[in-house]
């Protein structure tokens, strides 16, 4: 806003002075005695006098009670624990402004009555905090009595580190449309694709840290379009990993594509995507679990080697509507990329190239050769050859695959 300059037609120091008539001023006098009179205090009657003090002495033998209450509970807990830190007094005090605010008083009055109720809340709570805790309405409530949101209070956190032991089963349980992982560690497992956590990027020999971040993100692009975009799962062409892949790797590309297109024994598609015939199952919900890590380190040559180790479940049921039968099918596997120095190798930009991949699928058809996914259901005939190989825990991952291990088709303890 800008200053607003003086009026210079006016001289200075003329000031327009206003009449007032006798009766006016008259007039104003009286009204102002007429309200000093309404608002001054007034002295109490003699009973107002004898309740107010009664009220007073009522207050005061409160107050001594509840400053004895405060003084053993403090006694209790200097004498038998000392697990609450020291803080001094008035640790809790507000503002001394807030002091001359009436409403402000008000509040702490309301939020007082509210501590006490509260104290009591937590002293249940203390004693039996699950039956308590169910008892509570809203997100506390549901949280404690729902299986679903009980697991997911126990969520697992992401993966760090190889595992020492196969997970435990925490309840038994058996599949449902409405509880698919019931039953399997998988239950406490992250989701899609938020599962696969990135490590935060570092400069690896001559690569920065922007370059090592792209590395990172599109290996998962890689895991995420093989194993978790719906397209490919209901067995259509994943052209999202073929995309990511450098162009250079022409025989991988065309061994990926013939396996696709034509799949056979040979050239099996489930060796880098995970696919189930549409016409034969669908997915139980739109959730896929998943656990593992992801790591990276600097490469032999100018570059930096990504190593991911997941392992995927994918609950099914028949295609159509009257099924009810549920059956998990797990899938892990094991991806080695590689970005190298685009400013010393003829690569490609934005691309990624593949070292390795490797995976162990449980809970399928042995030998099959169309290029889907074939869990066993217990209402099914035997499909596939029997399996010949070793019992073994899909879900146990704390050993690595074995590149060497032998190429037979197995048994699975749990799904």
């Amino acid at each position: 806003m800008g200053t607003k300059e003086p009026d210079e037609s006016r001289p200075a120091g003329d000031v327009k002075k206003a009449s007032v008539t006798d009766e006016g001023w008259e007039q104003f006098v009286r009204d102002q005695e007429s309200e000093i009179r309404a608002t001054a205090p007034k002295e109490p009657s003699a009973r107002a006098r004898m309740v107010t003090a009664r009220l007073r002495e009522q207050d005061a033998r409160a107050a001594d009670q509840q400053s004895s209450r405060k003084r053993r509970f403090r006694k209790k807990r200097t004498a038998g624990a000392a697990d609450q830190p020291w803080q001094p007094e008035g640790w809790r005090t507000g503002p001394a402004w807030r002091e001359l605010d009436g409403r402000a008083t008000r509040r702490r009055q309301i939020l007082s009555v509210i501590g006490v109720v509260a104290a009591a809340a937590v002293a249940v709570i203390a004693v039996n905090p699950d039956r308590a805790l169910s008892h509570l309405p809203g997100v506390l409530g549901d949280r404690f009595t729902s299986s679903g949101d009980a697991q997911a209070a126990t969520a697992l956190p992401p993966e760090t580190a190889q595992p020492t032991v196969a997970p435990s089963i925490r309840e038994p349980g058996v599949p449902t449309l409405k509880r698919p992982f019931a039953g399997s560690p998988a239950e406490r497992w992250a989701a899609g694709a938020d599962a696969i956590v990135l490590p935060k990027a570092t400069p690896v020999g001559t690569l920065s840290k922007a370059q090592v971040a792209f590395a990172l993100k599109a290996t998962k692009q890689l895991l995420a379009a093989a194993n978790l975009d719906p397209r490919t799962l209901r067995g259509q062409r994943p052209q999202a990993v073929l995309d990511v892949i450098d162009p250079h790797q022409t025989e991988l590309l065309d061994l990926l594509d013939t396996a696709l297109r034509k799949p056979d024994k040979r050239h099996d598609p489930l060796t880098m995507f995970s696919r189930f015939d549409p016409h034969e199952l669908r997915l139980v919900g739109d959730v896929v679990k998943v656990r593992g890590r992801m790591t990276f380190k600097r490469g032999e040559r100018d570059s930096v080697v990504v190593h991911a180790d997941y392992t995927f479940v994918y609950p099914v049921t028949h295609a159509g509507g009257g099924s009810t039968e549920v059956q998990r099918t797990i899938v892990r596997r094991v991806l080695d990329t590689q970005l190298l120095d685009p400013t010393k190798y003829q690569v490609e930009r934005a691309k990624l190239g593949v070292i390795s991949y490797d995976e162990d699928i449980a809970n399928t058809a042995c030998e099959s050769d169309d290029g889907f996914l074939h869990p066993q259901f217990t209402t099914d005939a035997p499909n596939g050859h029997p399996p010949t190989g070793p019992a073994t825990d899909p879900y146990d991952r704390s050993k690595p695959l074995d590149p060497n291990r032998p190429d037979v088709c197995g048994t699975v303890t749990r799904t």
